[in-house]
């Protein structure tokens, strides 16, 4: 009986064409997925250096357009000195004026341009003349990237704040105070003057020392009703002193938040007119009402009841040197201002003023400012004293300031060391930050121009040049 035999086989195991077609089939889906990954990676990173060039490109045309503005503000400031070369390559058309400043080379063949427009190249008192530029940055076979900035300009003041010492502040008085108010609120010098009075007392008195060292400023017991900067150390206030401001809890003496230990600042030195006629010695009056004069007179010493009388607008240049006293005014003497007169000072030497003192009518310390033009630190020394308000605005970086009342003391004082004796009431005129009529431009504001609105009001100024 034969047997008989059956093959048992596993389901394709005699097809190994099959499974080979499986593994090619695997591994063309592996190697698609691999170069689809590659791809994507490939065009990130396409994209990313582009959006890195771009972002490159971006900056580099910011910076060109603030390298226009500062063209602008160099301008400005140029033609404030009185140089001949101020706008010197710009067009103009009336009180506007623009430039080109073309071919500038960046790395990989990259190019750009600015073009700058200033709206009023001749601004009158109190305006705020802005400057637009326009860069464009082209790189090759790209498109160029542009950036628009506007800065707004004012003019610098010296009096930017109310007590400004660069070495030492003190207050020697056991109730002095500070505050401040606004003399000229809407900015127009045709309006009437506003005077310091209660009712119009503001928490904006600023007492600041340039200087680090412990005993910068020494408030000792006085009332600050504002703010108080150092350059590195704390201020000292006494057990009855205060620094506050109106949003200041009523149990708070010393408010940490208007104190501040990082202040620097420029103590630019100021030279004195060249111009002005000459006087061997003045008389009861000088000036002229409603004119405007310049005088060099050697000294002045007013003394019993001697009195000088300013009329008009008087700028008085003392010729004394460093070491001399320019002005002594001792006993019943004083120097008036009348209502509308006003009085500039430049002086290298001393000033002893006591007496009645600087007796100013006017409702603005600008109308009496005094310039100390010594060169050397410490060089000279101002002491002011007076039976009524003293209202002046004294810039003397390199001198000594000793300022001696129970009265109002009105304006603002920059100086080498500041001490104030007596119980005195200090009163920082904010309008002052504004009083520059000679000084130098400053950006007060400064934005790119990024929406089609913004923008919209400057580019047809661009066309066409």
């Amino acid at each position: 009986m034969g047997a008989t035999f059956q093959s048992q086989r596993s389901p394709g195991a005699g097809f190994p064409g099959a499974r080979r077609g499986a593994v090619l089939i695997v591994a063309m889906l592996v190697a698609a997925l691999i170069a689809i990954v590659l791809g994507s990676y490939l065009s990130l990173n396409l994209n990313t250096t582009r959006l890195a060039h771009r972002a490159f490109h971006a900056r580099a045309a910011l910076n060109l357009a603030e390298a226009g503005t500062e063209e602008g503000v160099w301008s400005f400031n140029r033609a404030t000195a009185g140089q001949s070369d101020a706008w010197q390559g710009w067009s103009g058309d009336g009180t506007a004026a623009w430039k080109n400043f073309p071919d500038f080379q960046f790395t990989a063949n990259t190019t750009g341009t600015v073009k700058v427009y200033v709206d009023n190249r001749t601004p009158a008192t109190g305006t705020n003349p802005k400057v637009v530029a326009l860069a464009t940055v082209s790189p090759p076979g790209a498109t160029p990237v542009t950036k628009m900035i506007e800065v707004t300009l004012r003019r610098r003041s010296w009096f930017a704040a109310g007590l400004v010492a660069r070495r030492s502040l003190s207050f020697a008085g056991t109730n002095a105070s500070v505050d401040s108010w606004i003399s000229d609120p809407d900015n127009d010098p045709a309006t009437a003057a506003v005077p310091y009075s209660a009712a119009v007392r503001r928490d904006h008195g600023s007492v600041a020392s340039a200087a680090v060292t412990n005993d910068a400023v020494l408030i000792n017991q006085a009332h600050i009703w504002g703010t108080v900067a150092t350059g590195g150390a704390q201020p000292s206030v006494g057990s009855q002193g205060t620094v506050r401001g109106a949003s200041t809890p009523d149990n708070v003496a010393v408010d940490s938040n208007r104190i501040t230990t990082d202040f620097s600042a420029e103590f630019n030195l100021v030279a004195a007119p060249v111009d002005g006629t000459l006087l061997a010695s003045v008389g009861t009056t000088l000036g002229t009402a409603g004119t405007a004069t310049r005088w060099r007179v050697p000294t002045i010493s007013l003394s019993g009841n001697q009195s000088l009388t300013i009329l008009g607008d008087v700028t008085l240049i003392m010729t004394t040197g460093s070491g001399s006293t320019a002005i002594s005014v001792a006993g019943n003497a004083a120097i008036n201002i009348p209502a509308g007169s006003t009085l500039t000072i430049y002086t290298e030497g001393n000033l002893r003023i006591a007496g009645n003192g600087m007796v100013n009518a006017n409702a603005q310390p600008i109308s009496c400012t005094i310039f100390g033009t010594n060169q050397t630190l410490g060089g000279q020394d101002f002491q002011i004293a007076g039976n009524g308000a003293i209202k002046t605005s004294i810039y003397a970086p390199n001198g000594d300031v000793r300022l001696v009342g129970n009265g109002d003391i009105m304006g603002s004082v920059v100086a080498r060391d500041i001490t104030l004796t007596g119980n005195a009431s200090f009163h920082y005129d904010e309008s002052l930050a504004d009083s520059g009529t000679t000084t130098p431009f400053g950006i007060s504001r400064w934005r790119e121009l990024q929406s089609a609105a913004d923008r919209a009001v400057d580019l047809g100024r661009f066309e066409g040049w």
